[in-house]
């Protein structure tokens, strides 16, 4: 990855800013979760460093620490939103422990037997509000998280900070890359070590921390055979099916050769998640409630002239363009495997030379 290459001058500034300082930073080691692979550190800098400007250029992660893009948010707490947010209805997963693996409501009936691990329920802030405050006195594994695109329904003082987004600087990052349009602002309130398990998204990202501090454990999408994507038909789709907590090696083997890219980002913190890497996010343990809000746009669009040897990102395009194209052409997704494995076996995974 280039990031290893453009900020190696700096590599111990920026671990140090990412790790070592990290009292400062109002967190510590212990309130991360641990896992078997190892990570390198994202690097943190300012927006004006022609570095950071390189990183999205190349479509590689970085933490801009001075945006101001989320400036007038910074403010926001369960308090301040309960009392402006409005009466809307609000999408709120509840799952059975710390996990939230996202899924595709509209695919689920491609597999019969799947069972989601979290719940989709619509309800006011203030109702929000009240279940996350019992789920807290409980202290059992249940969890809750709220996750709402930002719309009409929100009150006044809100669309006020809203509006009052660095929309100048982020509209620029738009247009010198050639972005499509800003799909969605998504608003994210998690409880304290909530996870979002790896997962990639088909659209560019700027993840802007508001309140408390999360981490976010990037990959390539060259290591797309290092984590197993569900099948795109599946509801799962785009999501690991490798379990971080309890890695599988037998089932999954790659997972051995997999190296993550890491960062916590906290309040004014914006983390760009380019399109088709890999992310794991999670809450920090005891760490409090936490806000973020995404900023979502379409890729540029393919360029008229390929330039060879394809990128990792555009292969991996391939690959899903292929899985859907046959699920139309067969009628059941269920037949893609068989017939993939029938297209490989003993003409694709051996030396026929």
């Amino acid at each position: 990855m280039a990031a290893a290459t453009v900020v190696e001058a700096d590599r111990a500034a920026s671990e140090g800013a990412a790790f070592s300082g990290v009292q400062d930073r109002g967190w510590d080691e212990s309130q991360l979760r641990k896992y078997t692979f190892t990570t390198k550190p994202i690097p943190r800098l300012s927006h004006t460093d022609p570095r950071a400007e390189m990183l999205i250029n190349n479509e590689e992660p970085v933490v801009l620490t001075d945006t101001n893009l989320v400036y007038p948010a910074l403010k926001w707490d369960i308090a301040y939103l309960q009392e402006n947010i409005g009466n809307g209805d609000f999408s709120v997963y509840i799952a059975e422990n710390h996990k939230f693996l996202y899924y595709d409501e509209k695919k689920m009936s491609n597999f019969e037997n799947f069972v989601p691990k979290s719940q989709r329920m619509e309800m006011k802030f203030s109702e929000f509000v009240e279940t996350m405050h019992k789920t807290e006195e409980m202290g059992g594994e249940e969890r809750v998280y709220l996750q709402q695109t930002l719309n009409d329904t929100v009150g006044k003082k809100i669309v006020v900070d809203f509006l009052g987004f660095n929309w100048n600087w982020i509209n620029k990052q738009q247009a010198k890359r050639n972005w499509g349009q800003l799909t969605s602002n998504l608003l994210l309130i998690g409880m304290e070590g909530n996870v979002t398990p790896a997962h990639y998204d088909e659209q560019q990202n700027f993840f802007a921390q508001i309140k408390g501090h999360k981490r976010c454990i990037l990959f390539p999408p060259d290591q797309f055979e290092c984590l197993y994507p569900y099948p795109v038909h599946h509801p799962c789709d785009r999501q690991s099916q490798v379990n971080f907590d309890n890695p599988d090696y037998v089932k999954f083997p790659n997972f051995k050769n997999i190296v993550g890219y890491e960062t916590v980002v906290g309040p004014g913190d914006v983390l760009y998640i380019p399109m088709y890497w890999w992310h794991h996010i999670e809450s920090l343990l005891n760490g409090g409630v936490t806000i973020t809000v995404n900023f979502w746009y379409k890729g540029a669009p393919t360029p008229k002239r390929i330039e060879y040897p394809l990128r990792a990102h555009q292969k991996v395009a391939i690959m899903r363009n292929i899985e859907k194209m046959l699920g139309e052409a067969l009628g059941d997704p269920h037949e893609v495997g068989p017939l993939l494995q029938t297209m490989i076996k003993g003409r694709y995974d051996q030396d026929l030379s």
